[in-house]
């Protein structure tokens, strides 16, 4: 009987997954209707739920949905809801031994966190040339710098690790979960409060990067893409951090901010997720990407986030999941 029902559970789940992927086909051709059988992620997950008992992480249907939302043509199996995945023997051998390895001032070194339980991925890197360091964060929450020290701190956070950057006056780090903003300070040590967290933000909130164009030596603007189709522009000081951080020591390391009490103005320049934004030096301007097959792809002033004007825009079949730009041929290289 459990046989038989396992496998029932499975044709309701290739139903559910053919429906979601049906329903995301017809919003990027701008066919779909909402109504109350609209698949969203919490009516995916208690549906899973339901088929294979509580013991189905979040993290791991997170993953098989962003999967199935970004990508219509991915291959699937069910086993990836269980954190499962079929790869050849050989590629498992390998990735266990190239797992966590980095290579810093032409030294093998292997870095690892007793917090860290399960495998993790580099969801950010940051090359910071003026600093000679590189930033980065994975998946689960480590944000590390590297330079002749190393310094890293784990954000014992549910909620996944989506992009960071680094702030170029205020000397910090900044990185994005689904809900929040993380500032660190990493030269701070020992219990020192050197994290601050500003949330909730209103959509999940998927890439960041930092404007470099201020002249302002206490301020910086950061640019943040989100699931609702939004490019933020969040601008911070020092005083945002400083003066909070010298009114009491505290042994905690993360200090709690409202979102409310920032400055952050946003505009939809896209139908769908914003993959991936980038603030262009070069050209004075930010570019956005998305998978919308319609706003696949958009350039514009800062200040365009501020108004209704309209901005440079292109679109791309299927959207853009990636683009970059080039100084020397002055040229925008996509990737779908």
């Amino acid at each position: 009987l459990a046989v038989v029902h396992f496998k029932n559970a499975l044709k309701q789940f290739q139903k559910l997954v053919e429906k979601k992927v049906t329903q995301k086909t017809e919003e990027r051709l701008g066919l779909y209707v909402k109504d109350d059988d609209e698949i969203d992620y919490d009516k995916f997950y208690e549906t899973v739920q339901a088929l294979f008992g509580p013991e189905i992480k979040d993290c791991n249907v997170k993953a098989f949905f962003r999967k199935i939302s970004s990508n219509l043509d991915a291959e699937t199996e069910w086993c990836e809801i269980f954190g499962h995945f079929i790869v050849e023997s050989d590629a498992i051998s390998s990735q266990l031994i190239e797992e966590n390895t980095v290579f810093l001032v032409s030294q093998k070194q292997q870095i690892t966190h007793a917090g860290v339980k399960r495998r993790d991925v580099i969801k950010g890197i940051v090359k910071v040339p003026h600093l000679d360091f590189t930033v980065t964060s994975s998946q689960k929450g480590v944000l590390t710098v590297f330079n002749n020290q190393l310094f890293f701190i784990f954000l014992q956070d549910t909620a996944w690790v989506t992009g960071c950057d680094f702030l170029t006056q205020l000397k910090r780090v900044v990185a994005v979960t689904e809900r929040t903003i993380i500032v660190w300070d990493y030269k701070s040590k020992g219990n020192q409060s050197n994290c601050f967290v500003i949330k909730p933000m209103e959509n999940g909130l998927l890439c960041v990067c930092t404007v470099t164009a201020s002249d302002h030596l206490a301020k910086d603007n950061i640019l943040m893409g989100d699931d609702g189709g939004y490019v933020n522009l969040l601008t911070v000081t020092s005083d945002d951090f400083g003066l909070k951080q010298s009114k009491a020591k505290k042994k905690s390391q993360f200090h709690v901010l409202d979102s409310k009490n920032f400055k952050i103005v946003k505009r939809k320049l896209h139908d769908d997720w914003v993959m991936k934004v980038k603030y262009i030096s070069d050209l004075n301007c930010f570019g956005s990407c998305s998978i919308d097959s319609i706003h696949s792809f958009v350039l514009g002033d800062i200040k365009r986030l501020e108004d209704s004007m309209p901005v440079k825009e292109f679109s791309v079949p299927k959207g853009v999941n990636a683009f970059t730009f080039c100084g020397k041929s002055n040229v925008i290289v996509t990737g779908g």
